[in-house]
């Protein structure tokens, strides 16, 4: 059994269905994120990358058809239509690392009706998921204000693999280690860590638990000091890394606490020590509403931000309210009306102008003259149109787009997001179609004493 059953069974069940009926040909799907969660001024698009290779491997193999037949209990004979499938089909997306904004499609795919429906829960996962948490990252990144940050997100993320791509999204937003080993190992990117409390209580004493770490890890350590009373911490690592000579590097951790009070207090504490060049790193429970209040409200002492669990699962806006929505056809514009659920019809592009005026056109509009392309080709055929980015090609392109970013936009507290415009055409046909749709659902006039009308039937909507 592959990949390919990490699936919603809805898809299944409309893929066999087109198949039967022979309704294969050509379709657009969009993906897109309808509104921003609150607090949000931008968003950073990631989980292309875990798409496209899912999308290159896709193939439904004879262990997949019986797996899909025992969800569905119906014999394997009746899925056998969908023996052999594989993504046959062309991808146009926004690259990892880019910023976007609501309603900008961050990934549109074409190909035959049945693969582009079956492709939908595991893309819109990986974009939904990773793009929720390179944003927090970003945020962390600019709260922190030129102060390095550090992953600590695995032991509570929602599993190993959302605590890997924690690990790389946080790199890709400028984090300057993790403590993921086998992240740091893949991604050649820093492995950072300290000790536990539990290492200190092992010991009868703070000053042995230091002593006994110093003589494991030779070079810098970091000693973590709020085990018991933490100014009492303080000064005991002071003085286990004077007398060893191994000040210049080294840092102490504050994990619990006012950690403003206690690091203000901690810095006065190592340079009175003849300690100024010993770091201090805090952690516990920080996300980039507590690194802006520890740097700009506080102006902590606080050399390295350890960020956790809030940032590993985006604790504050944990999901995107993200869609996968078909615009097309075999040539045909497509709509949904739902409430407050309308898409708009045809594949798209969208054009990145100055200080993000972005506007959302039709993919054969040419440009507006004054906005490059935000939309790429990156798969062809089902095969990638060229080679996987690079980790520090993502995080330039990212520091890219932050730095053009409006001020507005990158505040942690309150931001004002900037807001994409649409065409005239895209504008013109989104009515065009609606109106085709309203006639076509439109039911027709009755006379008044009938038993339709009798029954109070009355114009119909659509899903």
């Amino acid at each position: 059994m592959s990949g390919v059953t990490t699936i919603d069974l809805y898809e299944v069940t409309m893929a066999m269905s087109y198949l039967r009926e022979g309704i294969t040909g050509p379709a657009t799907f969009s993906l897109f994120v309808r509104d921003l969660p609150p607090e949000r001024g931008f968003l950073v698009a990631a989980g292309l990358e875990s798409a496209l290779d899912y999308l290159g491997d896709f193939h439904v193999s004879p262990e997949d058809v019986a797996a899909f037949a025992a969800a569905l209990h119906r014999p394997q004979k009746d899925l056998e239509p969908l023996l052999g499938l594989a993504f046959t089909g062309q991808v146009r997306a926004v690259p990892e690392g880019r910023i976007v904004l609501a309603g900008e499609p961050l990934l549109e795919v074409t190909a035959p009706l049945p693969q582009a429906q079956l492709a939908e829960t595991y893309v819109l996962n990986q974009l939904s998921h990773q793009t929720a948490i390179a944003s927090k990252a970003a945020r962390c990144v600019l709260a922190a204000a030129g102060h390095p940050v550090v992953d600590f997100s695995l032991r509570r993320s929602h599993g190993p693999q959302a605590g890997f791509q924690a690990a790389r999204l946080g790199a890709m937003a400028g984090f300057a280690g993790t403590s993921n080993v086998a992240a740091a190992t893949a991604l050649g990117i820093p492995a950072v860590g300290t000790m536990a409390h539990s290492y200190v209580e092992a010991f009868a004493t703070e000053e042995e638990a230091f002593h006994a770490f110093a003589r494991c890890h030779p070079g810098l350590v970091t000693l973590l000091v709020d085990t018991y009373d933490t100014e009492e911490g303080v000064r005991v690592a002071a003085r286990v890394l004077r007398d060893l000579d191994r000040g210049p590097g080294s840092a102490i951790r504050l994990d619990s606490g006012d950690l403003g009070a206690l690091a203000a207090r901690a810095r006065s504490l190592l340079d009175d020590a003849g300690l100024p060049d010993v770091r201090i790193v805090a952690s516990g429970g920080l996300d980039e509403y507590a690194v802006d209040d520890l740097v700009r409200s506080g102006g902590a002492p606080i050399d390295t931000y350890a960020v956790g669990t809030r940032v590993g699962v985006s604790s504050d806006a944990p999901y995107l309210d993200s869609a996968y929505k078909m615009v097309e056809y075999d040539g045909r514009p497509v709509m949904k009306l739902s409430s407050a659920k309308v898409t708009a019809p045809g594949p798209k592009q969208v054009f990145r102008r100055t200080a993000y005026a972005d506007v959302i056109r039709l993919a054969d509009e040419p440009s507006p003259g004054d906005g490059g392309p935000m939309l790429e080709p990156v798969m062809r055929g089902g095969q990638r149109t060229g080679s996987r980015p690079t980790l520090d090609e993502c995080r330039e392109r990212l520091a890219a787009d932050l730095a053009g970013l409006p001020p507005a936009a990158r505040r942690t507290r309150a931001p004002v997001a900037p807001r994409a415009t649409t065409s005239e055409r895209l504008g013109t046909l989104s009515r065009d179609v609606r109106r085709r749709i309203d006639e076509r659902t439109s039911a027709p006039p009755v006379p008044a004493r009938s038993e339709h009308a009798a029954s109070g039937l009355h114009r119909s909507g659509t899903r």
